[in-house]
């Protein structure tokens, strides 16, 4: 039975897609679930699944084409399996390369192959027909030499082995040089090749913030000693506990949200000529992928402990690695948290993460000598950075909000006494 292959349904945020990648070829043999194509829109990666065992038998949108919602990317043709099929018995797959590989001679009309591939069929044993369906051996393709020419397991093995080898003789085709080829010393080289629906849509939002914000940053340092001493003394008691390692990022979520809490200009978001005052705490975190930098949120941040942050950001991160984040799980976010440390960067200016008016932004932990009660001692020291949009949020504001979080981190026990 012939269905259609369509693009997922998109969500109202999501105009078109662009195919990205066909895992399946025309011809191809599927089975149930299994990954057929990907979409790539501006935000996400949607995967199209095949929707039982059958073949791929025709393809519409090539890769690189761009599609809307239901769009139909090609056909399916559900219980086939590539080549002819016997009835009782498990249809035989021939790939594209057998078919190229056919003489003349073996040319024959499509309704005389198939009456002799199921008479060949017949005549093959039950471990040989297993064998050629596993390999992609149509049962035409091999010589029986059992008794009344019947196909043994033997036969089918002798036909794989002689294929195999005939492909290796065979010179590899000839490919267009690229830039994976080393260069020849001396050659200036480059290569062009698009932009991802993804970066591009990353591209639009930097330079969107930059031109209609007033943005500015300020600076301060803390000193991550107490909470390293902390996590040393409790982190195989906690990690037994609630089956996740206790991180920074847990302790830096909590520390924002009780900072947002004191000064609600830098949880709000600007609407046109309007303020919107946001009465929760949905932290976004920035995550760092091949395909470019997303933002996963922590919904209601404020109702969770250090164990549910920490494993939160911990599943978006694999998440994101696979390209299975959600656009539900990268919206809404009503402040941001980025973590620049974890690749050596000492100090940077984050931009914001529109419509969100303000960003923190984390770095690398570095000793450094610091003068302490009149003396010289060597601590691990971290830059913090608070980009904010200077339209809603005073400096004041925005100095206060950075001395609370630093405040929280060098004093744990703030976040439990609520001062």
């Amino acid at each position: 039975m012939a269905t259609d292959i369509k693009a997922p349904q998109f969500p109202e945020s999501v105009a078109d897609g662009t195919v990205a990648t066909w895992h399946k070829q025309e011809g191809e043999a599927v089975k149930r679930d299994e990954l057929l194509v990907d979409i790539e829109t501006d935000k996400v990666v949607l995967e199209v699944v095949a929707p039982a065992d059958g073949v791929v038998s025709k393809i519409l949108a090539a890769e690189g084409d761009t599609v809307e919602s239901q769009q139909v990317l090609g056909h399916f043709e559900e219980g086939a399996s590539g080549s002819a099929s016997s009835g009782g018995d498990k249809a035989d797959s021939a790939p594209a390369e057998q078919k190229e590989e056919a003489s003349a001679e073996e040319k024959a009309p499509a309704s005389e192959a198939a009456s002799d591939n199921d008479s060949a069929s017949d005549q093959a044993g039950p471990a040989a027909r297993k064998l050629m369906t596993e390999h992609g051996v149509a049962a035409a393709q091999v010589t029986g030499t059992g008794k009344g020419g019947r196909i043994t397991k033997a036969d089918v093995e002798k036909t794989i082995s002689d294929k195999e080898e005939k492909r290796a003789s065979q010179p590899a085709p000839q490919q267009p040089a690229t830039l994976d080829v080393p260069a020849t010393p001396g050659e200036r080289e480059e290569r062009r090749v698009p932009m991802t629906r993804l970066r591009k849509r990353i591209a639009e939002r930097l330079v969107s913030a930059q031109q209609n914000s007033a943005m500015l940053t300020t600076f301060n340092e803390v000193n991550m000693k107490p909470i390293m001493d902390m996590r040393k003394h409790y982190q195989p008691e906690f990690e037994k506990a609630h089956n996740v390692r206790l991180g920074f990022m847990g302790f830096f979520t909590r520390a924002c949200v009780e900072a947002l809490k004191r000064f609600p200009a830098v949880n709000a978001s600007i609407d046109g000529e309007d303020i919107v005052y946001h009465g929760y705490y949905d932290v976004g975190v920035a995550v760092s992928t091949e395909r470019g930098l997303v933002v996963p949120v922590i919904r209601d941040a404020d109702q969770r402990g250090l164990a549910e942050v920490e494993s939160q950001i911990i599943e978006y991160g694999q998440k994101a690695q696979k390209g299975k984040l959600s656009i539900e799980e990268m919206t809404g976010g009503t402040f941001t948290i980025s973590n620049g440390g974890v690749f050596g960067s000492l100090i940077s200016t984050p931009i914001l993460n529109p419509p969100q008016t303000a960003i923190l932004g984390m770095h690398k932990i570095q000793e450094r000598p610091m003068a302490v009660d009149g003396k010289v001692e060597i601590l691990p020291m971290m830059y913090l950075a608070l980009s904010y949009d200077h339209r809603l949020i005073d400096g004041k504001e925005a100095v206060q909000f950075l001395v609370a979080v630093k405040n929280f981190i060098e004093d744990p026990a703030r976040l439990l006494l609520d001062i």
